[in-house]
């Protein structure tokens, strides 16, 4: 079944298409087949379903490359949390340790829910809480659930007990993965050793990665110690395309040599960074982009921070430019932003020639976003608008493998009472668990 997006303004971020400020988009199944200014002769949109855009922009949908997602049904418990510290001693140490599986999908589900409805099509769900192989299973099916191109990283809890079956348990998590190929699997781990050896990547974990052939993720890069373990991966050839390092504030010229050099990934949190004051509390932007790198950006933790991608590009924008001021020949532009919230975070991941752009070949992952609205009429500029202009409320459509998942602003198939009741039901126990 092909369907046929016509007439709106088209944002590709592939350079080779470019823009059309009037085009088309003409999808077959779970990829896009053509993207022209007139597709209406081509041979696969003659019974094609068409859509007028007319008045909207439709745009690869939104990559968010971190995101804790079990914590969504605590969101904003501790919106002026002071540092990290304090989001440690009250999350991760205060109740993490009370979810129970049932806890991590209703989380997960949430938080992947929260992430279609503002155009995030693809998520990577750094699971920090595998306390055993039921709170993995859970979480996986939370995504899953949703109709998400989602990314589960899988790590051991920080605090608490737990059964130990991490990361021995990811062979079972790759056999056993959906189908489809929607869900798919990578390690997690940190930095240093913040809370004992087990969590920390080095060649054991890395030899774990390699043998499942999956990719790693690692959260907490900060700072001096942070740069030292990178120069002593890079000794170990621990570095590459295959390793995605979490916030990288703070890191030295020489960590950040090693980290060019060998194509290593950056995910960027820059409402985290800055609001709660991760090491520097300043998105490492300029930094990457000096290594050579264009970084994906991430979400982090719904406890204290927004949920959205429009959030985390306007922050980098503003804050980048701030710091800029006396060099504007280096300040990113919105297409940057839009670049980092899209291409670049495909490629983070590991996903970049899968979706991110709206390239015939690519997977159907989309938004369109209405660009006459009251906040976003009348249209002048597309990337702008997006970056600047639209919120979640403007998009009207969002697809992911061309399965419509929201359609005329709403998302489908989601009985909100019910979801509320499950998610307040799941909050409630938790926080009497902790009380």
């Amino acid at each position: 079944m092909s369907t046929l997006f016509t007439g709106g303004a088209v944002v590709t971020m592939d350079p080779t298409l470019g823009d059309l400020p009037r085009g088309d988009v003409l999808i077959s199944g779970t990829e896009i087949v053509a993207v022209g200014p007139d597709l209406r002769d081509h041979p696969e949109a003659r019974d094609a379903t068409v859509i007028d855009t007319t008045g909207r922009i439709v745009a690869p949908g939104f990559v968010d490359t971190h995101r804790h997602a079990w914590q969504a049904q605590l969101r904003r418990t501790i919106p002026d949390v002071g540092d990290l510290g304090e989001y440690l001693s009250t999350t991760l140490a205060g109740v993490a340790p009370v979810y129970t599986p049932d806890d991590m999908y209703v989380g997960t589900r949430l938080a992947a829910l929260t992430a279609l409805d503002a155009g995030i099509t693809t998520m990577l769900d750094f699971s920090h809480n595998s306390r055993t192989a039921a709170h993995s299973d859970a979480a996986i099916n939370g995504l899953a659930s949703t109709g998400i191109r989602g990314v589960h990283a899988s790590m051991g809890p920080h605090f608490g007990t737990w059964d130990r079956q991490w990361p021995a348990d990811l062979t079972r998590l790759r056999a056993q993965l959906p189908p489809g190929g929607l869900i798919t699997l990578r390690l997690a781990a940190l930095a240093t050793d913040i809370v004992g050896p087990d969590l920390v990547y080095g060649p054991s974990l890395a030899a774990v990665a390699r043998d499942l052939d999956i990719a790693v993720s690692i959260d907490a890069v900060f700072g001096t110690a942070s740069s030292e373990a990178i120069l002593a991966w890079e000794k170990q050839n621990l570095l590459g395309p295959d390793l995605e390092l979490i916030h990288a504030t703070g890191l030295t010229p020489d960590a950040w040599r090693a980290i060019g050099d060998t194509g290593t990934t950056i995910s960027l949190a820059p409402s985290s960074d800055t609001q709660i004051g991760l090491e520097t509390a300043i998105p490492a932007i300029d930094e990457a982009l000096a290594a050579g790198v264009r970084p994906g950006l991430s979400i982090d933790v719904e406890v204290a921070l927004a949920s959205d991608m429009f959030t985390q590009m306007r922050v980098l924008l503003a804050v980048q430019r701030m710091r800029a001021v006396d060099r504007p020949s280096s300040r990113i532009t919105t297409r940057d932003v839009l670049g980092f919230a899209t291409t670049d975070g495909a490629h983070t991941i590991g996903l970049g020639a899968v979706t991110g752009t709206l390239t015939p070949g690519r997977q159907a992952d989309l938004i369109v976003v209405d660009a006459e609205a009251i906040n976003t009429m009348p249209l002048n500029d597309a990337i702008g608008t997006l970056v600047l202009g639209a919120d979640p409320r403007n998009i009207t459509t969002v697809l992911v493998a061309g399965h419509t998942l929201k359609s005329n602003g709403h998302l489908l198939n989601i009985d909100l009472p019910a979801l509320n009741h499950q998610v307040t039901t799941s909050r409630n126990a938790i926080q009497a668990a902790t009380s």
